[in-house]
């Protein structure tokens, strides 16, 4: 008798489409609030690097998010890797501080920058450990403390989010 497993690892460049990385991050978007995922993502990183509490959510939504953000995380490589369609140059005069959040101009004229930024100082495997740390740490409570620095990995993310989504309205999917 054969076995049937079921493969949930993300099938990441396996699409015939040559807008597959702007098609993940439209059904990102679509089915991910972007204030509120960046508040989950603040509430999963306060209650990590907290001793004694653990966050309040149901299992259920942080798995959810866990698995949401890895499958963020890999769509923006795979952005990277095929990054001569995604051209998003866009020239910007006068744009407000509120605007630009934690983006510098450039990386707000040109949001890749952001991904490039982030995939050279970490890899794929580096921002999964951070996740799933994260979210082991904020569900419980325990002796220890992660042992890596938290800050940065969580700052590209939450520029990462933005930047995305600047990619998908500027091509017009939300």
């Amino acid at each position: 008798m054969k076995k049937n497993r079921t493969d949930f690892q993300s099938r990441l460049g396996k699409g015939r489409n040559k807008h597959y990385g702007l098609q993940q991050m439209e059904t990102f978007f679509q089915l991910n609030d972007l204030t509120a995922t960046k508040e989950l993502l603040n509430s999963v990183m306060s209650y990590a690097l907290k001793r004694n509490s653990w966050i309040k959510k149901e299992p259920s939504v942080i798995y959810q998010f866990h698995q949401a953000m890895r499958a963020f995380i890999r769509t923006g490589y795979f952005i990277i890797l095929k990054e001569k369609k995604y051209i998003v140059n866009t020239k910007v005069e006068d744009v407000s501080p509120l605007v630009l959040g934690l983006l510098s101009e450039k990386e707000y004229q040109n949001p890749l920058l952001v991904f490039k930024k982030a995939f050279k100082e970490y890899s794929i495997k580096e921002f999964d450990y951070f996740i799933s740390g994260m979210v082991y740490f904020s569900m419980g409570i325990y002796d220890k403390l992660p042992e890596r620095n938290m800050i940065n990995p969580y700052i590209h993310l939450i520029k990462m989010m933005d930047a995305a989504y600047l990619i998908v309205e500027r091509k017009g999917k939300i």
